[in-house]
């Protein structure tokens, strides 16, 4: 390797676009007015797709077709050459014993489902960051581990199953075999030996170890609690699962119904949780919704005793949790959650049957949509009242579902004058509004509206009681008043979480067999012995649920009978199953060591390999899998299976790839076109124009043959309902893997949403068609391939080295600080510079094309090759930028005459002044000043300014 290729250095370079190139741009994404509109009059009764082009909502988009004679390398022969040959050498193969003493680099994709559909375009943008972020850092000298497995348990394929009567497993491998093989067709870098999924034995052996180990520190127990019940799917799901009280799946009714079910203590864990967020390297968004998901506030427990019908307090006591204990004389009302356990006791007679119709419906909405701010607040009379501790004033309590059971203690004081909630259901019930703080903005408190902020407290004294918090600050009356309670016995300082105990059950067949047992006589739970793990699931033929509520593990009666292991008395296994979550929580860790039987992973690979440093994956699992692993990694830690405190360095966040932009056209009943823009109320029909009839005028987007007349450009997530979906083999059939690669990093920051456009993988696949004819030549007049390459072996001009060190430092920067589209930019701009060259040096190509691997590995490989290795390029030194070829060295020097600047001359910084001014001469701006002039003198600042002084009587004649 050259000396050119061993020192790094930086320099920023201006971003190019596909115009600066000479390659298309993407059409630009413009909304019409209407679209955001939401007030139009407009009726749309359906749409229809124009004549020229196929409904999108039941195709799937394909690429344009491309014959064989216009590819612009022959890709499909490279490709396939290159995939064979690293799987054949195993060149991406990590060795089960590296050389510690050299760095890591753990780079990992988030899990996938290997769902029936496969991968669309949208999927590789993540995977295909990793990978080059992959093999960059084998080409640096780091041990890298950059595997693949599968999420794979899960409702999909259980549902499936129940519909065809096929096997879980069978659709399961089926999916998993496809998804594998679209993975390889894109050339990613994975350890296909460290391959792991979640339903195989030898797997969740070690998911059901570690629920055991949880179990034995009481992390694990079992809890009445209120659950998602889908009776048509016949399972419990969690309240992400449920949307407007439907199945997510299958749209299938849904009720709140309790159940006994394993729960994990995952908020003995929350201040932990909360408090290792601040040292991750993780966006803030994703960190602000995991604080925002634990919740934690400070506040204090009050109660309130129940009084029955003459007044009289009864035996009753009913405990809120406030986080404003200053507004507590404002409390007009009590609110109680329907699930409340002490709801039935309190209902009067007369009251009983309205309160038992309201649960009813409440029980079939999630938490979700029951605290949903813009809903209309709905409640009932309980015909009971509760008296205020502080003032002794009884006041009515209410059952309303914008409470919830599981937070806090299920109920509320009530203060509408200072919550917006409180005062919507106020001003509905026609219930008491009570100021008792006052804003320090007068203005506020006649707005008609709750203040919930902060002030002077008001109208809050009961000297008979001993408290007045008149005059307070909201703050100083809120420990005035716990500071009351606490010493009258009427409530107490508490810290509450939102975060709730993780629900650790599904009644379904096809998740992991939960490892207890339950002897016929005792209905409490006893873990299995260590050493029968894998508890594996027996075979059933009728997955469908059992219409009882037990799960349809039930149906496998011999499985289920067993004995006790500590009495050997008769017993029956666990029939729920581990929910989704539970494989994704810890496959990280199987990773590093995925073939030992003994232990989960061995001390001194995850000591070495932990933590994750990159793992890249949807910003839509922020809260729930990144919290359930924090949390498991965290136990993990505190048995001493685990050295770091957090599993997952650095996180990042990939963008989504929407469909092709769409656009749509209005028409009205006698068909003829209405303008996006028109003001109507006429029902009107929508039609989908082809592209090639649209064009943009100035923010908005018309019909080329009519411009009068406005479309609406849209574009959505990609998905199968909509036909919106871009197959990626159909895109590498056409165009090839590294162009699929390089257009997706090139679309955007990685991190942003894009629009999917196939005009703009055409522009980068004509780059890679550049860059190999630079180096291969074009192809023979007969349509054949040359062999070897048109590089030389003579030495490069500093120009060519100040143009390659530009472009290494660029790429190296960007790469490393994952903006992938700026450095692909580099590379343009350098093929753009090398084509003016006559010649092309063998060590500045080689250099190019090792920059090259990482985003179009395929191609590189086989450039590389043609240069004359026998080795894959996988692990050759990544080129490292000279500074010194960083340094321009011209520059350009003003120069004036008689002291006044009349232009500049291209000069080597080391030029003489008598070069200076024989260029000066030559010049056609500066010439006419000096030809034919007798000087008096030059003034020359090497590198800074040459100024010529005239004679006195040439001044009239020269400057002219």
């Amino acid at each position: 390797m050259s000396s050119t290729h061993t020192q790094l250095g930086l320099q920023p370079q201006p971003r190019l676009t596909f115009n600066s190139l000479l390659l298309p741009s993407h059409p630009l994404l413009t909304f019409s007015p209407r679209l955001h509109n939401p007030t139009s009059k407009r009726r749309c009764v359906s749409i229809t797709a124009s004549a020229s082009n196929e409904p999108n909502d039941v195709v799937e988009q394909k690429p344009k077709q491309q014959s064989a004679v216009k590819r612009a390398y022959p890709f499909h022969e490279i490709e396939p050459k290159w995939q064979r040959y690293w799987e054949e050498d195993g060149t991406f193969r990590t060795p089960d014993e590296v050389d510690m003493s050299k760095p890591k680099f753990y780079v990992l994709d988030m899990f996938p489902y290997p769902s029936g559909a496969g991968l669309h375009v949208g999927h590789p943008l993540g995977y295909t960051a990793t990978d080059i972020l992959a093999r960059l850092k084998r080409m640096q000298g780091y041990n890298v581990l950059h595997p693949m497995g599968w999420d794979a348990f899960g409702l999909p394929a259980e549902q499936y199953a129940i519909e065809t009567g096929t096997h879980p497993k069978i659709t399961t491998l089926k999916n998993i075999d496809r998804f594998r093989s679209q993975l390889k067709s894109l050339g990613f870098s994975y350890d296909w030996d460290r391959e792991i999924s979640t339903t195989e034995p030898e797997y969740y052996k070690w998911t059901q170890w570690i629920f055991l180990q949880l179990l034995k520190r009481g992390l694990a127990y079992q809890a009445e609690v209120p659950v998602n019940w889908c009776p048509a799917l016949g399972t419990v799901l969690a309240n992400e699962e449920v949307i407007d009280g439907l199945s997510e799946r299958g749209g299938h009714p849904v009720i709140r119904k309790p159940m006994k079910q394993w729960m994990l203590k995952i908020t003995a864990y929350a201040d932990r949780l909360l408090e290792d967020l601040d040292d991750l390297d993780w966006p803030e968004s994703i960190k602000e919704m995991q604080r925002n998901w634990i919740g934690k506030s400070e506040g204090a427990e009050m109660e309130f005793s129940a009084l029955s019908s003459d007044g009289q307090e009864r035996d009753i006591k009913i405990t809120i949790y406030t986080t404003r204990p200053d507004t507590i004389f404002g409390a007009t009302y009590l609110v109680i959650a329907p699930e409340h356990p002490l709801l039935s006791s309190l209902v009067s007679t007369a009251q009983r049957e309205s309160v038992e119709e309201y649960i009813d419906v409440a029980s079939r909405k999630s938490d979700l949509e029951r605290t949903e701010l813009q809903k209309e607040k709905t409640g009932v009379f309980s015909g009971c009242y509760a008296k205020n501790p502080v003032n002794g004033e009884a006041i009515p309590i209410w059952v309303a579902d914008y409470v919830l059971g599981s937070y806090g203690t299920g109920a509320i004081m009530a203060v509408p004058a200072h919550d917006a909630r409180d005062y919507e259901f106020a001003t509905k019930y026609d219930i008491p509004i009570r100021w008792v703080v006052m804003p320090h903005d007068k203005k506020l408190s006649g707005s008609g509206k709750a203040y919930s902020g902060e002030g002077n407290v008001i109208n809050s004294s009961n000297t008979t009681l001993g408290l007045d918090i008149n005059s307070l600050s909201s703050k100083e009356a809120a420990v005035k008043v716990i500071e009351w309670a606490e010493k009258t016995g009427n409530g107490k300082t508490k810290v509450n979480y939102k975060l709730r105990d993780w629900l650790f059950a599904r009644q379904r067949y096809w998740g992991e067999p939960i490892p207890v047992v339950f002897s016929d006589d005792v209905d409490e739970g006893v873990p299995i012995h260590e050493t029968e793990l894998p508890l594996t699931l027996p075979e059933l033929d009728d997955f469908s649920p059992t219409g009882t509520g037990e799960p349809p593990l039930a149906k496998a009666v011999s499985w289920v009978k067993t004995k006790d292991p500590l009495s050997g008395k008769p017993a029956r296994r666990e029939t729920s199953t581990m929910p989704q979550w539970a494989g994704s929580c810890w496959y990280y860790l199987r990773f590093m060591d995925p073939k030992n039987s003994k232990e989960l992973v061995a001390k001194t690979k995850e000591m070495y390999w932990s933590p994750v440093d990159v793992y890249v994956g949807g910003a839509e699992h922020a809260v729930l899998h990144l919290l359930y692993a924090r949390f498991w990694h965290k136990v993990l830690y505190d048995i001493g299976v685990v050295s770091t405190k957090e599993p997952f360095k650095c996180v990042i966040n990939q963008g989504i790839i929407l469909g092709e932009v769409q656009y749509i056209a209005y028409k009205d009943s006698d068909g003829n076109f209405v303008s996006a823009d028109s003001d109507t109320s006429a029902e009107l029909q929508q039609e989908i124009i082809p592209e090639e009839k649209v064009i943009k005028s100035g923010d908005s987007f018309v019909l080329k043959d009519n411009p009068e007349i406005s479309l609406i450009a849209r574009s959505h997530k990609m998905s199968k309902s909509r036909g919106n979906v871009v197959n990626p083999d159909d895109v590498v059939s056409e165009y090839g893997a590294d162009s699929l690669r390089l257009y997706e990093m090139f679309m955007g920051p990685l991190r942003d949403s894009k629009q999917w456009n196939t005009s703009g993988i055409e522009g980068v696949h004509r780059f890679l068609g550049r860059a190999w004819r630079l180096v291969v030549g074009s192809t023979s007049s007969d349509g054949t391939l040359k062999e070897g390459t048109v590089v030389t072996d003579e030495d490069p001009t500093s120009e060519q080295l100040r143009s390659l060190h530009k472009c290494i430092a660029k790429v190296t920067e960007e790469i490393e600080a994952t903006r992938f589209n700026t450095g692909i930019s580099a590379m343009m701009e350098f093929i753009n510079v090398a084509y003016k060259w006559k010649k092309h040096p063998r060590v500045i190509i080689e250099a190019f094309v090792l920059l090259l691997a990482p985003y179009a590995p395929h191609m590189a490989e086989e450039l590389w090759f043609r240069l004359g290795h026998s080795k894959s390029l996988a692990y050759e030194a990544f080129p490292k930028v000279n500074p010194a070829y960083l340094e321009e060295s011209t520059i350009l020097l003003p120069v004036q005459i008689n002291g006044k600047t009349r232009g500049t001359i291209q000069v080597e910084k080391t030029c003489s002044e008598v070069d200076a001014f024989l260029l000066a001469s030559k010049d056609g701006k500066l010439s006419k000043y000096l030809d034919g002039v007798s000087i008096k003198k030059r003034i020359f600042v090497p590198g800074k300014i040459l100024n010529v002084i005239l004679d006195r009587q040439n001044i009239k004649t020269a400057v002219r």
